[in-house]
């Protein structure tokens, strides 16, 4: 089972909250659900803040992000602000002595994104991305049998995240601008993701790639756009296993599609994310679909397990099983497989990479960090 926060000895957490959007509504679920109280939001005006702290149950408004982040009564601070914000509020947070949860990404850029690990480490808090992908039980019993040998040798991936929110040209949304978003959107929002959980599940890092990006519509609701719908990878891992990455906002039909397929010498493993109960196992003789149970899983996938099986578990169970373990860190526990800043920095890292071989026609770009 995951730790409550009245588990750690660190007695009731404090939480404040930058951002009053959907993002700062499961963060504020997740607290609640670890036993945090939510002492304050900020928000881009008071009246907003104001609007926020009423919808989420804080106890304040804050008239800014200076006044939350200067507040002696907060002792983590959940960012949840559009992209370009994330960097500068990271590392005010942490100079003010917070424990910080920032969404992803981190930074808008792989210097920036490095920095902040490094302030990180140098400030003794705790600060996290939220990888929760990571935390579905099935992707940790997946991670297990890969470090048990069950897999054997990586050999092959095949592996996409598909949306369709972004489909039409009226769809529209601050994240296609690369002023409030960043130079990357479908790779930098969900592609991200979907890095992350291939070098967490297998154990290995990728090596190198060779990207091309389309931008669809050139303008949405009549702004002009600068940042692509769609991204295809070609990557090799250090092992030298080769995998195919698609990642598009614009699959009709698809919602959150994200899926990760392993292709080993004794065994595939298969994951998807709307169907999270559930982990395929491939072999030459048979081929078995494994429900979770924690009756019969590998302890790491038994300690995110908050029901009994036949019970579904999805995504708000995954966000809660992460900040219950950055609760727990905060209070000098190590939890297994928390993603970091030096996470989110290897994200923007790969972020750069892609975008770097898509400018120079899907050269293959090596990623060093």
């Amino acid at each position: 089972m995951t730790t409550d926060v009245t588990d750690t000895g660190l007695g009731t957490i404090r939480t404040g909250i930058l951002g009053g959007g959907f993002m700062a509504r499961v963060h504020r679920s997740a607290a609640r659900d670890a036993g945090a109280e939510l002492r304050a939001i900020a928000t881009r005006s008071l009246q907003g803040a104001r609007d926020a702290a009423h919808a989420l149950g804080a106890e304040r408004a804050e008239s800014d992000a200076d006044a939350l982040l200067d507040a002696a009564d907060i002792d983590v601070v959940h960012i949840c602000t559009p992209n370009a914000t994330h960097a500068e509020l990271a590392r005010r947070a942490l100079a003010a002595g917070k424990h910080v949860v920032c969404e992803k990404p981190l930074a808008t850029s792989a210097a920036d994104a490095a920095a902040l690990a490094e302030q990180a480490a140098q400030s003794g808090r705790i600060a996290a991305v939220p990888f929760v992908y990571r935390y579905h039980p099935m992707v940790r019993e997946a991670r297990a049998r890969v470090a048990r040998g069950e897999v054997g040798e990586l050999l092959t991936l095949d592996c996409s995240y598909l949306q369709d929110w972004m489909l039409l040209p009226t769809d529209d949304d601050w994240r296609v601008r690369s002023a409030s978003g960043g130079a990357s959107r479908a790779f930098a929002d969900i592609g991200s993701h979907l890095c992350d959980l291939i070098e967490f599940v297998t154990g290995e890092r990728i090596h190198a790639l060779s990207a091309r990006t389309r931008r669809v519509h050139p303008e949405r609701a009549g702004h002009a756009v600068d940042t692509e719908d769609i991204v295809a990878v070609l990557i090799e891992t250090d092992s030298g296993a080769l995998g195919t990455l698609l990642i598009s906002q614009m699959a009709p039909g698809r919602k959150n599609a994200l899926t990760l397929e392993l292709h080993g010498s004794q065994q595939s493993l298969r994951f998807e994310q709307e169907r999270p109960e559930e982990l395929w196992v491939g072999m030459r003789e048979e081929s078995r679909l494994l429900l979770r149970d924690p009756a019969t899983a590998d302890a790491a996938s038994v300690r995110l397990q908050r029901v009994p099986a036949g019970h579904a578990m999805g995504y708000q169970d995954a966000f809660n099983g992460f900040v219950a373990d950055v609760y727990a860190a905060m209070a000098g526990a190590a939890p297994d497989g928390m993603p970091t800043f030096a996470d989110g920095h290897r994200a923007a890292v790969l972020t750069e990479a892609v975008l770097d071989s898509a400018a120079h026609g899907g050269r293959w770009v090596e990623v060093t960090a």
